[in-house]
């Protein structure tokens, strides 16, 4: 079956340009100014609509197996066609950790029962994310990773870490790094600072993110070897990775939609909502994070989506989950705060969140072009609405944004020339 998108303005890599899309077999066959189809085809009026590339999470929790109260592929994988995105990659902090070909495979074939978004196994760096031992990284490649991660436990041994990211390399696969010292952080649950002074709350320091960052360069710098950050949310991480790259290091890195609009401003309410890792920092590291989209030091908007369940978070601040729901609410937030504010053009938006990570991760997508996949998202970025966690399809309702305004609502998910989402509005 054919799919003829019409009348939409199509947002190619760099400009939009008002034009008709054809898809067949599950590729872009044709972009041009009309397009007429004499045999049957299913047909999307993308009038006042744009057409972008389908959106790629490179950074999500789906939390199966092990944690299926929270999220699981299905839940996490329709949450995900209805934010617009194509492609999620899914981090290996489960139980059984995902750090072998079995479990990989597992959550490969239930991606393909569920039949929505593609889902791309991210395996662990060691065993069990212990710390100690390499997990079998080569036969998780084999099996379908596209990646290796500490998310979650970061790898404190540097010597452990520089073993990952040599046998990574030689599969290639990157690493994708939790840039945390534990024993600084020392049970810290927000950012270190007036506000968690105020609040009686254990601050977290900046340092404990920046001194990883710092190792994980230092590793790829001495090895010429390449390395991505996950969740950059200070100001002087960003200053870091600018100045690696000046030099010539191979480090890529992503933030999250939270370190670029909110400030700890949002922990006085004591709504553990507000409580995620690396923790939401201050006003000078909300524009350092939005200077860093702009010049590029930040390859990737993500959405580190960590859902959990009302219990998880209704609980006193100090004992909640780490962690926000954000997969359905990363593009509107993403375009209302970026673009519509003018900080970004729209082709520089969806490079941040489709492009730069299938580059990134050598996966195919994230480009509206003839011969790509058919992985598209139609958005109205006219349309507005107000967020509310409640009517949110993932089982994890736990957003800070409640009651935010936005724009840019996702009328249609196509997947490989599919429709998965349309919009009931």
């Amino acid at each position: 079956m054919k799919l003829l998108i019409k009348n939409g303005t199509v947002v190619l890599k760099d400009r939009e340009v008002k034009a008709d899309l054809l898809a067949e077999d599950g590729k872009i066959i044709k972009i041009a100014d009309k397009i007429s189809v004499k045999d049957k085809c299913e047909v999307i009026d993308a009038e006042g609509k744009h057409v972008v590339a389908g959106i790629i999470d490179m950074h999500v929790h789906l939390r199966e197996p092990g944690f299926e109260g929270k999220e699981d592929i299905l839940s996490g994988c329709r949450a995900a066609v209805a934010g617009g995105v194509t492609q999620v990659c899914c981090m290996p902090n489960t139980n059984p950790v995902c750090d072998n070909a079995v479990v990989v495979s597992y959550i490969k074939t239930r991606a393909q029962q569920a039949g929505l978004c593609k889902v791309n196994p991210i395996g662990a760096i060691t065993r069990g994310q212990n710390g100690e031992e390499l997990a079998d990284i080569g036969k998780m490649k084999e099996a379908g990773a596209v990646a290796i991660s500490d998310d979650g436990k970061p790898v404190d041994n540097s010597y452990i870490m520089r073993l990952a990211m040599e046998y990574a390399d030689g599969f290639g696969l990157k690493c994708l790094c939790h840039c945390e010292d534990k024993n600084l952080v020392n049970g810290g649950v927000v950012n270190e600072g007036y506000n968690s002074t105020l609040c009686g709350l254990k601050g977290s320091l900046r340092a404990a993110e920046d001194i990883m960052i710092s190792r994980d360069i230092a590793l790829s710098e001495s090895l010429d070897i390449p390395v991505h950050i996950c969740h950059v949310s200070t100001y002087s991480g960003v200053a870091l990775i600018k100045s690696a790259k000046s030099r010539g290091v191979k480090v890529t890195a992503e933030t999250c939609p939270h370190y670029f609009i909110l400030t700890d401003d949002i922990i006085t309410g004591y709504d553990a909502n507000t409580k995620v890792n690396p923790p939401v920092r201050e006003r000078r590291d909300v524009e350092a994070i939005i200077r860093g989209l702009q010049d590029g030091t930040l390859d990737c908007i993500v959405t580190d989506h960590a859902p959990h369940s009302l219990k998880d978070k209704q609980v006193e601040y100090n004992l909640a989950a780490f962690g926000i729901s954000g997969i359905e609410t990363s593009f509107a937030l993403s375009y209302t705060y970026l673009v519509k504010s003018g900080l970004l053009t729209l082709p520089q938006l969806m490079q941040k969140m489709s492009f730069a990570p299938a580059e990134i991760l050598s996966v195919e997508g994230g480009e509206l072009k003839e011969g790509a996949p058919a992985d598209i998202t139609v958005v109205d970025l006219s349309k507005k609405y107000v967020i509310d966690g409640n009517k949110f399809i993932s089982k994890g309702k736990n957003t800070p944004f409640n009651g935010y305004e936005v724009y840019g609502a996702v009328e249609y998910t196509v997947v490989d020339g599919d429709i998965k989402y349309k919009s009931k509005a």
